[in-house]
């Protein structure tokens, strides 16, 4: 089948999580960059990859990749790689930039002289003077950074975090790529609880039972690489059976949401039905300070009012210091908090086990990491049947 070279971008901070995906879905030869992480594949990457990443942005096939400081130099090269191996003669065919660092700083020029580059290389093949790009949609990206260009096709379309579930948002709302790596980064085991004391929306509750689950983020909605006429239909079809396949529909989770809105409740819950994860997780009308649990152990993961967004500094404090008293009493638990609030372990009143610098879109965070005991193992004469 034939090898491909893809590159998985991702939000700052989180290349590591998104590598550590890639790894997992059996492919090797995984390097890691500045906001992407790069492999090579057979092209049936392209659904799976797709279907099954949780915390990337999206995923590009790269094309090719040179040196250029000039735009004769951005020209030539970029004619010379393979585009009709790709690009049909009715396909549509814009084209993006970004330049940093670069030589070739005008991102319109660099786009428009990709654009024809493109062209005049499609015309050698489909032997025409014009293009009428009524089809299936191959939008190409020219990268320039430090002087060096990378030509890639984006696959995904709408990015990855549009898993198709929320249709309705609260504000502020967290990207279910970035809930799901706090997810992911915090180690949660499906047979312990997970609490989310302001869970808004619903994203992070929704994103845990997705995972706990293994249900692939990507299985309720369309890619554009679906159209494209390289892809047999059959690798799409055969990554969605297993998708199914793999779903773990009957394990049973605990995953509790809380807030004090009971409209922005109804939208949780709505979107949970949406995601097909409902009967999954409980949702509750419940001020932070009235937390309590009978559970031994347990986590929780909440993304709390920051103080810059929603409500003021002076309030967003005073509640740290109000989770700092509540969390406390639960002191066998794990807790994982993300927050912009350079002082957030002051006002908490305790220092991180770890923490983490993220990127909540353009707002630099830290994830605030409290690591409890870990419970006992079950003795190995005395089978646990019990899942919660």
């Amino acid at each position: 089948m034939q090898k491909v070279d893809l590159i998985a971008t991702a939000t700052f901070g989180l290349e590591s999580v998104v590598a550590e995906e890639v790894k997992n879905l059996g492919y090797e030869n995984v390097t890691v960059d500045n906001g992407k992480v790069m492999f090579s594949a057979d092209l049936s990457a392209i659904p799976k990859t797709n279907l099954w990443l949780r915390t990337a942005d999206r995923i590009r096939l790269k094309i090719g990749e040179f040196k250029a400081t000039t735009f004769d130099e951005l020209f030539e090269q970029t004619k010379a790689l393979p585009w009709a191996d790709w690009i049909p003669e009715n396909a549509t065919f814009p084209v993006e930039g970004k330049s940093v660092k670069s030589t070739l700083f005008s991102v319109p020029d660099c786009q428009a002289i990709v654009k024809k580059a493109v062209v005049e290389s499609l015309k050698k093949t489909y032997k025409t003077e014009w293009f009428a790009e009524t089809g299936p949609l191959f939008k190409i990206e020219v990268a320039l950074l430090k002087d060096v260009a990378t030509l890639t096709i984006d696959t995904t379309g709408a990015g990855l975090h549009k898993r198709g579930y929320r249709e309705l948002i609260g504000a502020a709302p967290l990207k279910e790529t970035m809930a799901a790596a706090l997810i992911l980064l915090s180690r949660w085991k499906p047979d312990r609880v997970l609490v989310d004391p302001f869970c808004g929306s619903g994203t992070i509750p929704i994103e845990a039972a997705l995972i706990g689950q293994n249900i692939a983020p990507g299985m309720n909605r369309e890619f554009v690489a679906e159209s494209w006429p390289i892809i047999p239909k059959n690798l799409w079809r055969d990554a969605r059976a297993e998708t199914h396949d793999l779903a773990q529909y009957d394990r049973k989770l605990e995953i509790i949401g809380t807030d004090i809105d009971e409209d922005i409740l109804r939208v949780a819950r709505h979107n949970a039905q949406e995601a097909g994860v409902d009967d999954q997780i409980h949702f509750q009308r419940m001020a932070m300070n009235e937390l309590r649990s009978k559970r031994k152990y347990g986590y929780i993961i909440c993304n709390p009012p920051y103080g810059e967004r929603l409500g003021d500094y002076n309030q967003a404090e005073r509640l740290y210091k109000e989770m700092g008293n509540v969390f406390r009493e639960l002191d066998t638990w794990s807790y994982y908090v993300i927050t912009s609030h350079e002082e957030f372990e002051k006002y908490f009143g305790r220092q991180a086990s770890k923490k983490r610098k993220l990127y909540n879109g353009n707002l630099k965070v830290d994830y605030y990491q409290f690591f409890g005991p870990r419970p006992p193992r079950p003795k190995q004469d005395a089978p646990n049947h019990s899942l919660i």
